[in-house]
């Protein structure tokens, strides 16, 4: 088992994030210990390394706590995890289109600055 402080180093989660995500009920079932502190086994880590990946994919807290329904909701619901994901990849694949269009044209900035600086540009 695993306390705050290590679930925390282990998942790159902050304390107040993973108190709030345990409050929202983003963990489920996660154990006290004798002094009522939470504890995490490696399957709870495993879900919060999770949770962080779903953040990273810009879910929203309403989004995270569907797709854990979801997945309580065992082998039946595989196919409407795939759609939520399926969505959420495609928004992020118009974000990722988006930034390498800001990277080219900083890019192109960049050698245009250069071009000018050495005199072949005016």
């Amino acid at each position: 088992m695993h306390t705050m402080k290590e679930a925390c180093e282990e998942t790159g989660i902050a304390y107040e994030t993973l108190k709030f995500y345990c409050n929202q009920g983003l963990l489920p079932n996660v154990k006290r210990d004798k002094n009522n502190r939470r504890v995490f086994s490696d399957h709870d880590i495993a879900w919060l390394k999770s949770l962080v990946c779903l953040k990273n994919c810009d879910m929203s807290l309403a989004e995270m706590k569907e797709y854990l329904a979801l997945c309580l909701g065992g082998e039946p619901t595989i196919p409407q995890r795939k759609l939520l994901l399926a969505a959420k990849q495609q928004e992020l694949r118009k974000k990722l289109a988006s930034v390498q269009e800001a990277i080219d044209y900083i890019d192109w900035k960049q050698r245009f600055y250069d071009d000018v600086l050495s005199g072949k540009t005016k």
